[in-house]
């Protein structure tokens, strides 16, 4: 008999990408060490940034609180592109052409430094050519690809538009940049640890920072309390764990965005979309044994502020068994990324004065090509050469105008909110009605607690109370942690960090009667 279609979620988020991580695992650091440099951050811009400092012949190490690439660039959608979402035009009104017309040459050379290593180091990492398409399919998202198309020109970037798509599914518009391309993340970084590893440099998992204090050196401290002595010190961690001086706690949007991995009736399209409307929806495809899988992501939300993240995993079906038709669901993940004010990441010096602690954040969910333009620009800047880009993305920048100002405003003020709001809380949910595998504040013995009780029955307890700003957590139903509305930190179910820029994990809490 024919195998029936399953178009159910998988019941746990697993990426894709993570199941070529087969390699060895890293010893945790356990002892003081002296180094010329010290990244802090396994994802694609602190691997790299290692990479590219090892090449100078710096003696880095590269520092990761849990696993290499399994962060954001483990769970990314690996779509390669200048084309980043609608910015252009928004980023000449905002900042000029020139800086406009920078970022985009930013990306252009970060993409040919990424097909570069892939030659240089013979890569297989299913990198495939495609073209880019923004569409839309309202009136008004046809209007923003107008403006987009004009900014395009100005900057002399080649793009086409047109009234229809290859989508099967009407749109009134849409914007196509060539050139780009999309590929497997962690096939492309594994052979670059390799590489990291023969150059001499250090490697350490599951060594959480939470400090950086000194001058001249600079010490790095551990939550095991072993210290990183060095020259200079790399913030590759997405979200800054030394945040405070720089004031990125109130300088970063954090957003969730989700994926299906899907197997599909109807063939998908060659090419990388996105849609501008709302609802905006992403595609692109892999391929999967040698079979077409459909990408499928959107649903973006601030982290913490959704109260049934499972349901942003199913509209993403419905979308999909809508115009495509589903055969089954492969995979659900989900990523946490950053945006600054300006749209522009954050790369460079992190704080006025202190120009050997870098940082590297605020990538929007372009990381890819970021993570690659970050590398190259600190290793500039640890070698002491100049970068064409290091204004444009310099973290200490004051510049803000217009709608920069209004979304920085907005930011802090939602944070008060929320402070606010998850420390005042409604009925907590009675603790001994909780089902298997379902979360909730509860109360015990007259104070709040985080309680999830798992597929065993048994309860897991923790102090909802964020370790960074004390912040209350709230329940993801869909990833089983959780998460602070006011600046993203995300911690398990037994209160260890998941994502920053908390470093301390959530109190555990007894349920003594």
């Amino acid at each position: 008999m024919p195998e029936k279609h399953n178009k159910s979620l998988p019941s746990y988020s697993s990426s894709y990408w993570r199941e070529a991580d087969t390699e060895k695992r890293f010893r945790p650091l356990e002892e003081d060490i002296e180094v010329d440099t010290a990244v802090v951050g396994g994802g694609i811009a602190g691997i790299l940034t290692t990479y590219y400092l090892c090449l100078e012949g710096k003696k880095t190490v590269l520092i990761e609180g849990s696993s290499l690439l399994d962060g954001t660039t483990g769970f990314t959608t690996a779509k390669v592109t200048p084309q980043h979402d609608v910015m252009y035009d928004q980023l000449i009104n905002n900042r000029g052409e020139e800086a406009a017309g920078l970022y985009y040459k930013a990306q252009v050379e970060a993409m040919a430094e990424i097909k570069e290593l892939i030659h240089d180091l013979n890569i297989d990492c299913e990198h495939k050519a495609q073209n880019a398409v923004l569409h839309a399919g309202t009136e008004e998202g046809k209007k923003q690809l107008e403006k987009e198309k004009k900014a395009y020109d100005k900057l002399k970037i080649g793009s086409e538009f047109t009234s229809d798509s290859e989508l099967p599914f009407q749109t009134k518009a849409s914007l196509t940049m060539k050139n780009a391309f999309h590929f497997h993340p962690v096939k492309f970084l594994k052979p670059v640890i390799n590489e990291i590893e023969r150059l001499g440099g250090l490697i350490f998992e599951n060594s959480t920072a939470v400090n950086i204090s000194g001058g001249e050196p600079v010490q790095v401290k551990l939550r095991n309390d072993c210290t990183v002595t060095c020259e200079h010190a790399v913030m590759a961690t997405h979200f800054p764990f030394d945040d405070i001086r720089g004031f990125y706690f109130s300088r970063l949007h954090p957003e969730r965005s989700y994926t299906i991995a899907v197997k599909t009736n109807k063939e998908v399209p060659e090419g990388m979309f996105l849609g501008i409307d709302n609802p905006a929806f992403s595609l692109r495809h892999t391929e999967i044994n040698g079979e077409k899988i459909a990408l499928i992501g959107g649903e973006g939300h601030k982290t913490g502020k959704s109260s049934n993240t499972l349901a942003h995993y199913q509209n993403l079906a419905d979308f999909t068994d809508k115009h495509f038709g589903i055969d089954k669901i492969l995979y659900r993940w989900s990523s946490q990324d950053l945006k600054a004010p300006d749209n522009v990441p954050l790369i460079g010096p992190a704080i006025t004065g202190r120009g050997n602690i870098l940082t590297a954040s605020g990538f929007k969910k372009w990381g890819m090509s970021n993570g690659m333009a970050a590398a190259r620009l600190i290793t500039d800047y640890i070698a002491g050469r100049s970068n064409s880009y290091a204004e444009l993305f310099d973290p200490r920048r004051s510049h803000l105008q217009g709608e920069d100002i209004k979304n920085l405003a907005k930011e802090i003020m939602d944070d008060g909110k929320q402070f606010v709001a998850s420390n005042v809380r409604g009925k907590e949910a009675e603790i001994d009605n909780l089902s298997i595998d379902e979360g909730a504040i509860v109360n015990i013995n007259g104070k709040k607690a985080g309680a999830y009780r798992d597929s065993n029955g048994e309860l897991h307890l923790v102090d909802p109370t964020c370790t960074h700003m004390k912040c209350g957590v709230e329940w993801n139903n869909a990833e089983r942690t959780w998460d602070c509305p006011c600046h993203g930190s995300r911690f398990s179910i037994d209160g260890e960090v998941v994502e920053g820029p908390a470093s301390t994990p959530l109190d555990k809490v007894n349920n003594d009667k």
